[in-house]
């Protein structure tokens, strides 16, 4: 007998794939459509920002299969039972039929890490947070999804359970070399099926462009682990929405680009189906910047006015990335050492640009920075885990929370940088509502700096961007940076 694997089990997935009866909601009175809508959206809602352990969101299915697929991972099986239930109980459900549906866990095998099953404490912090979060994993802020259940073939030729774990070990790794070409515009959650449903995993690909879906398993399909043992069942496809954009959907509205709402009905105006407000959708949006829950549109207006003033605004080190600041008064070298192990478990993840500790005099920051909001605020809840931490950037209970300024400066005007910072911070003093401003030097290379900047409101700081001394300093700055002052962190 073939020797089994070792695996482990994490969070139970649950996906509900629904159809509409169009005719019934079409011939339905505007009562009924709007009740329907706003205890849909309501359920839904709830189930995205619930605290127990687990995530939820809503998908556009498209094709004739199903219209709606509603993904559920939760920590038992009694849980997403209960929620198959509850939503069966909601108005919405009277317009939908539930064509399909498919039950696994999450799961983690030997082929990842023989080590772990058998010596755990020998295995590193990296490899034990990867594990970590194949088995508790965030459903990704990506736009499109791909689900698809598979097996492993059982045949007279190829059985892959005959092989022995060398062998399809080696073909597993392959497997993954394939998938790692994708790095960074695929996510997947593979979940074991066995005992469960009808197939053996159940594959869950996440991605912003549906091409990069599609080449991902054409590509697959000739590695050996698949073109000489896999075996497929029904492919479905759709994109993510917010639940508050459940009107636009069932009024065959262009649904956001980003996944995130943009209708009116989720922006808390008053939708065609009545005088309900429709909630936006609560996708954690903000806690990434630690900021609590800041308003967007006027974090928008922020850097426009910046943008007017000539000072780049983007979030910290480039537009599309996210960015994650807690403070620690603990030692920086201890502070240093755990947050370097952090880091390297944050390697194992492709949307991690990088994790640094920058060194102050009271305090330090611990600055992440991710490829998508959802993966800064998964890594939120690890970076407060390290010693000393004190607070997130934006957290004060009063006032408008951190600006904060990433600058790189040629070596040779390093010293100049720093007195030049202690007369603006002299200027800053006496600037009404400034609290506290701090350079802050990165461990690993004392030429990149984070200024941690707090102020009263919004209006204090953009008096401060708005003075000659901050016209002064940015065009002295030109000079003597490696790069433009070009990092902008608001909170």
């Amino acid at each position: 007998m073939a020797e089994a694997p070792e695996t482990e089990e994490g969070w139970y997935a649950l996906h509900s794939f629904y159809r509409v009866d169009w005719d019934a909601w079409r011939n339905a009175p505007n009562r009924r459509r709007r009740s329907a809508l706003e205890e849909g959206e309501a359920f839904l809602t709830a189930r995205e920002g619930e605290d127990a352990a687990g995530d939820s969101a809503v998908f556009s299915v498209v094709g004739h299969k199903a219209d709606l697929l509603c993904l559920h991972f939760r920590e038992s099986l009694d849980e997403v039972e209960r929620i198959e239930r509850a939503f069966e109980n909601t108005p919405l459900a009277g317009f939908t039929e539930r064509v399909d549906s498919y039950v696994s866990v999450t799961e983690v095998s030997g082929y990842v890490s023989d080590d772990y099953f058998e010596d755990p404490e020998s295995v590193d912090e990296g490899l034990k947070r990867y594990i970590e979060g194949k088995l508790t994993p965030d459903i990704p802020e990506d736009t499109y999804v791909s689900f698809y259940p598979m097996a492993k073939r059982r045949g007279s030729e190829y059985n892959w359970y005959d092989l022995d774990f060398e062998e399809r070990a080696e073909l597993m790794a392959g497997h993954g070399d394939v998938g790692r070409n994708y790095s960074g515009k695929i996510k997947q959650v593979i979940s074991s099926s066995v005992g469960l449903d009808d197939y053996e995993w159940g594959v869950t690909l996440f991605g912003d462009d549906p091409t990069d879906i599609k080449d991902i398993v054409y590509e697959m399909r000739f590695d050996d682990a698949t073109s000489k043992y896999g075996e497929f069942g029904s492919f479905r496809v759709g994109r993510r929405f917010p639940p508050g954009d459940l009107p636009a959907f069932f009024d065959a509205e262009a649904l956001p680009a980003d996944g995130k709402g943009h209708h009116g009905h989720a922006e808390g105006h008053p939708g065609e189906h009545g005088e309900s407000e429709h909630g936006e959708g609560d996708h954690r949006e903000g806690d990434h910047h630690g900021d609590g829950g800041h308003d967007e549109s006027d974090e928008a207006s922020i850097r426009e006015e910046l943008a007017d003033l000539d000072v780049y605004a983007g979030q910290p080190h480039g537009e599309d990335v996210f960015a994650v600041v807690v403070y620690s008064d603990a030692d920086v070298e201890e502070l240093e050492s755990e947050a370097a192990d952090l880091a390297e478990s944050f390697d194992h993840y492709d949307t991690h640009e990088g994790t640094n500790v920058y060194e102050g005099d009271s305090e330090h920051a611990v600055v992440s920075l991710w490829e998508t909001s959802s993966a800064a605020d998964t890594a939120a809840g690890f970076l407060t885990d390290l010693p000393g931490v004190t607070r997130k950037a934006g957290e004060a209970e009063d006032g408008w929370g951190t600006m904060g300024m990433f600058y790189t400066v040629k070596p040779e005007y390093r010293e100049a940088f720093e007195e030049t910072f202690e007369e603006v911070e002299e200027l800053l003093a006496d600037m009404e509502g400034h609290r506290e401003t701090e350079l802050l030097h990165n461990r690993e290379d004392g030429n990149d700096m984070f200024i941690a900047s707090q102020w009263d409101s919004k209006e204090n700081a953009m008096a401060f961007f708005r003075s000659d001394a901050f016209s002064e300093t940015v065009q002295w700055g030109r000079d003597v940076l490696a790069d433009r002052p070009r990092h902008v962190f608001l909170a």
